[in-house]
């Protein structure tokens, strides 16, 4: 898939960032980069995609997280410079 677009969805403990991302993949066509644990409970979980789908699955997983957990901060960055692919999880 060609990245066009990184959504990024933060949250406070692993359900709630489990439950985002189910929704994220669900509701548009992203792919799942993968997740990262911060620590103290923080965890950011990264889909890319075209520019539509990855804001749909970001508002998706947004509005999930917070019926399960916490959303600490959700972020959508269309058309990332090339390089930035590389602090994605692989």
């Amino acid at each position: 898939m060609e990245l066009t677009s990184i959504g990024i969805i933060e949250t406070k403990g692993l359900a709630a960032l489990v439950c985002a991302t189910d929704a994220m993949l669900k509701a548009a066509k992203v792919e799942f980069k993968g997740y990262k644990n911060v620590g103290s409970a923080y965890c950011s979980a990264f889909v890319t995609g075209d520019v539509a789908s990855v804001k749909a699955a970001v508002e998706a997983g947004a509005a999930t997280a917070r019926t399960v957990g916490e959303l600490i901060s959700v972020h959508v960055i269309a058309r990332p410079h090339d390089e930035l692919k590389t602090v994605l999880p692989k």
